[in-house]
């Protein structure tokens, strides 16, 4: 019953199998080669066109599969594995077809019937495919579209819209926490309430927290927080702010700020009311203190996505979802409520884990030299208050909190209630508790688009995440140029623009040199990017077309000079 079509051109599929009329689900190619003694560049040729031609004849959720001799592929999987340069490099290649490797495993000839390999050297003889591995390729999403995006929402009495600053375009209003969500941060939200329940009288206060908050928050360095701007142009006069039908949205647009000072503002205009996007949801826990709207004894949850601006590292997140726990209790008392806590907590996060090895989590009592040596959640938190305690795994050596091991911050006030009550403020990072928990090794993979990764969370579970990109290809570019001479470089600002403009697709940002040039005294420096994706292909050629377009927003928005 099975149609052979004999004398076809890997490279030209859709010549002799129409797209209309025919999709495949699987195709296979096992062991490519060119021929006789081609060469590793021959042969990777010959994959890009052979992926090229599938993905014009393959089902949207369908399958290729290439089997490669040990080495040949360029991955971790082949053992031994070759230098990059000496490898077929099939993952980059398969990339440049927008296809990803989802699963490689050890090619078996004598699982397959009839199957009997030949072609050595383009003769009638068998190859040695010991260690062979089969590579399974799956469609990827595209990258991210870089249109700008606006958002509305309701302020105070009025709905007004801005737009969104472009390193949030796929990450605002995604509704991960609403009742209807199944994303493992919301589970991981219910399940942590669900556990405090268990031992203190819970309120939880979810809805009605507005995003964008106005003036400025004290403490906080102005360059790591989103600002958003009502243009003068669009400024209303008091008839028009009142609220009516009649009223159109209010237009903000997004604006860069650099020690709490305004971009050029025209003479003779009055500065724009000044909102950011919040940072924290600790001023509105503060507020609800202030109100009265507090039972002693009762533990308020609030959560919530807050945004900060933060340098390109591993666990630097510019959005993330914060839980904040926050309870009353008598004075003295607070160091034993803590600890109670933490240990609900503890026992919380243990009943969840997946994996084999259960997390210690712990308190680290924070002193001023720790903060700097922290993860940017944890250096942030300490510009709102004075930190008390930090939330830490267990890192190793022992007894130490390290990058990426701090969970959470727990903050003490004594001002807000009245005398006799110590107000306790626990801030934790859900994303990182769903990763810790899931086995999820990069924050992106939270955000993808891809409906793969939510089809392994049914609603209420959570479960050890496989990931459906392995070995994802790497590109280095560097970059460098001249300061503007007196004044000083935002690098927090740059690495936010290289999240904006790469799609959140450059990992890694190196200050690989500094030059002072004599006599004029000019100043250049030189960065190194490293550009991955683990979610979605991303080519040599597409990596390097973001490092181009980043080379002109970087001279447009931050006034430098390219080299």
């Amino acid at each position: 019953g099975a149609e052979v079509v004999f004398s076809v051109d890997c490279t030209k599929l859709k010549d002799y199998f129409s797209p209309e009329e025919k999709q495949f689900d699987c195709i296979y190619f096992n062991f490519p080669h060119c021929g006789r003694k081609a060469g590793v560049v021959k042969n990777r040729e010959l994959l890009a066109h052979f992926f090229r031609s599938s993905a014009e004849v393959l089902a949207e959720e369908g399958e290729v599969h290439v089997a490669l001799c040990n080495g040949q592929g360029g991955t971790p999987a082949d053992q031994p594995r070759r230098e990059w340069h000496n490898s077929w490099q099939i993952v980059a290649v398969a990339a440049g077809a927008g296809f990803i490797l989802s699963d490689v495993h050890p090619f078996n000839a004598e699982t397959i019937h009839g199957y009997k390999c030949t072609g050595y050297r383009s003769q009638d003889k068998a190859f040695c495919v010991e260690g062979a591995l089969n590579h399974i390729f799956t469609r990827s999403t595209p990258l991210l579209c870089f249109s700008p995006r606006s958002c509305r929402i309701q302020l105070e009495n009025q709905k007004v819209s801005f737009q969104v600053p472009q390193v949030l375009v796929d990450k605002i209003n995604r509704g991960f926490l609403e009742p209807n969500s199944n994303h493992p941060v919301r589970t991981v939200k219910e399940e942590l309430a669900a556990g405090l329940s268990q031992a203190f009288p819970v309120q939880d206060t979810d809805s009605c927290l507005p995003l964008l908050h106005q003036g400025h928050l004290e403490g906080v360095c102005p360059s790591s927080i989103f600002w958003i701007t009502l243009s003068p142009e669009e400024t209303p006069s008091p008839e028009e702010m009142s609220p009516g039908p009649a009223n159109g949205p209010v237009l903000f647009s997004c604006a860069d700020f650099c020690q709490g000072t305004e971009k050029n503002v025209p003479e003779g205009r009055h500065s724009p009311k000044q909102f950011y996007l919040r940072p924290s949801l600790l001023p509105h826990a503060q507020a609800i203190m202030q109100e009265g709207a507090f039972f002693p004894g009762t533990l308020r949850v609030l959560s919530g996505p807050v945004f900060r601006k933060c340098r390109v590292t591993p666990h630097s997140m510019p959005v993330f979802h914060e839980v904040l726990i926050v309870f009353a209790v008598s004075r003295g008392t607070e160091s034993s409520c803590v600890q109670m806590l933490v240990n609900n907590i503890t026992s919380t996060i243990h009943s969840l884990q997946q994996t084999g090895t259960k997390p210690n989590i712990n308190l680290q009592e924070a002193t001023s030299s720790e903060t700097t040596e922290l993860s940017d959640f944890a250096a942030f938190e300490s510009q709102l208050g004075k930190i008390q305690y930090f939330v830490c795994m267990e890192a190793d050596p022992p007894g130490s909190c390290e990058k990426g091991s701090c969970l959470g911050v727990i903050r003490t006030s004594q001002e807000l209630v009245s005398s006799e009550l110590v107000v306790v403020f626990a801030s934790l990072n859900l994303d990182l508790l769903a990763m810790l928990l899931c086995g999820i090794s990069d924050w992106r993979m939270l955000w993808t688009p891809d409906t793969r990764f939510l089809r392994q969370f049914p609603r209420g579970e959570l479960r050890l995440f496989r990931s459906f990109s392995l070995y994802p290809p790497s590109y280095v570019h560097d970059v460098s140029f001249w300061v503007p001479e007196g004044e000083h470089f935002d690098e927090v600002a740059f690495h936010t623009l290289a999240r904006g403009v790469s799609g959140e697709t450059v990992v890694s940002i190196q200050l690989r040199d500094t030059f002072q040039q004599a006599g004029t005294g000019r100043r250049s420096l030189c960065y190194r990017l490293t550009f991955q994706s683990c979610d979605r292909a991303l080519s040599c050629r597409g990596a390097a077309e973001l490092q181009l377009r980043l080379r002109e927003q970087i001279q447009q928005q931050l006034g430098v000079t390219l080299r």
